[in-house]
């Protein structure tokens, strides 16, 4: 049996052996110590060694910004990465141009904002400012990025938190180029961490060095000017084909809003947004005609295959596992008849009435595209057959519920919103910020004089 990459590399890092070659393998090593050494002592009074140098000491400054559910203030760029963490961490977190905008641009506004004192307005705006830049960079590669091993929120984040940051900051438009290019370089994510704990690191990496990005431009590190459209830049590095659109001018940036035009999805399910299509699909059905998982012989499933390559998992024995499985969010639905946070748990994915369903489920994949979310199908189909005969069809599911164009109301949005706040309280009774105003308060963010009175503070 063939030894898996990441397993003979883990072998090696445990066991290594060098064949016999010790000693000049050693010598070679030795080499490498005295030159880098010596190139850092040459190199110490370099202007960008004192960047960073400084870049480091703010970094361990006094606490600025709060982590709301703990009750405790970190420095921004911290709180940023602890809140985004906890923001993407249930997968509940709202979708929009191939990504999670809101669990990078808000942690790392807020953070921010809550140590420059910036008033509610600001934040809204920054928010727009980030989602804009992130949204025309994603405008600009015809290809799947999931399907290509990038998650967007990671590899779009950081310049997108970098991007609301700097307005917040209201950096010259030098130094706004700078903070860009420098959370070019910062940015990354990718696929293959998915339904893992990684995966919502990727959204607090983001957020924290879209802070960090804007803090060292303004000590003065430099950066490409092109990053962007250079050859060797962001978005060609991005692009495995080489088809990115690196010459059209960003002439409607600012001018047409992206966000008006793509909105926020917001998530009904706490599981891969490439999922939820199917599930509203089943759910329907099973509810229509009272289906039990005994009754079903076969559910077959058609979407796009960036959805199909996100839903990599199909026979999860995790929580975190089920919430990227096509097959867990037809077994959920069936047998549950819902898909919440309380079926994900390793103990509800491995019960066997559940796991049972993962085999019955089939998927064929339609390489069509939805304009408005390029990372699904235009539309998603369930064909559910009983051990009796008959079949029941969903129909082209062109829109998810709580999609920017099947949108949630006030009123499931706050119910949401509550719940949430609940679960968390049922954990930490504790937990800051969470008294019955808060949602007032965000509701009314852009009349609130200073973000740091959100929280109570």
């Amino acid at each position: 049996m063939t030894t898996g990459l990441t397993q003979a590399l883990a072998e090696f890092v445990a066991k290594p052996t060098f064949g016999g070659q010790e000693q000049a393998a050693y010598a070679v090593a030795k080499t490498g110590f005295i030159d880098t050494i010596a190139t850092m002592m040459a190199g110490h009074r370099e202007p960008v060694v004192e960047i960073v140098r400084k870049f480091f000491e703010q970094a361990t400054t006094p606490a600025e910004a709060p982590v709301p559910f703990l009750g405790t203030m970190h420095p921004a760029a911290q709180a940023a990465f602890i809140n985004a963490v906890a923001g993407h961490a249930l997968d509940y977190d709202d979708v929009a141009i191939s990504g999670h905008p809101s669990t990078v641009l808000v942690p790392a506004i807020l953070a921010e904002g809550h140590r420059l004192n910036s008033s509610g307005l600001d934040a809204v705006r920054a928010y727009i400012v980030g989602y804009e830049v992130w949204a025309e960079l994603v405008s600009r590669e015809p290809e799947q990025y999931h399907l290509k091993g990038w998650h967007p929120t990671g590899v779009f984040g950081a310049v997108g938190a970098a991007a609301a940051v700097a307005y917040l900051n209201k950096l010259s438009v030098e130094d706004a180029r700078q903070a860009l290019a420098i959370s070019a370089s910062l940015a990354s994510g990718l696929v293959a961490n998915f339904g893992t704990m990684t995966k919502p690191f990727h959204a607090g990496r983001a957020a924290s060095h879209g802070i960090d990005a804007v803090r060292l431009s303004k000590l003065g590190m430099t950066s490409a000017p092109d990053i962007f459209e250079h050859p060797a830049g962001y978005l060609f590095a991005l692009s495995l084909s080489g088809r990115a659109d690196l010459k059209r001018p960003a002439d409607t940036l600012g001018k047409t809003l992206r966000i008006l035009d793509s909105g926020l999805s917001i998530k009904r399910y706490p599981v891969c947004y490439s999922s939820h299509r199917t599930i509203d699909g089943v759910l329907e059905i099973v509810e229509r005609e009272n289906l039990k998982a005994d009754d079903i012989s076969r559910v077959h499933l058609t979407i796009g295959p960036a959805q199909a390559s996100m839903l990599r998992n199909k026979h999860p024995v995790t929580g975190l596992e089920a919430k990227f499985s096509a097959q867990f969010a037809v077994a959920s639905a069936v047998v549950a008849r819902q898909v919440g946070l309380s079926q994900l748990t390793d103990e509800f994915a491995t019960r066997p009435d559940v796991s049972e369903l993962y085999g019955k489920v089939s998927i064929t994949t339609v390489d069509t595209a939805c304009p408005l979310e390029p990372a699904f199908a235009f539309t998603d189909r369930v064909v559910i057959e009983t051990k009796s005969g008959q079949k029941f069809d969903s129909g082209e599911i062109r829109f998810p519920l709580g999609n920017a164009k099947n949108p949630i109301d006030a009123a499931g949005l706050k119910a949401k919103f509550l719940d949430c706040v609940a679960t968390g309280k049922a954990v930490n009774p504790g937990l800051h910020g969470a008294d019955d105003g808060l949602y007032d308060r965000i509701a009314n963010l852009d009349s609130l004089p200073s973000v740091q009175s959100l929280f109570g503070k």
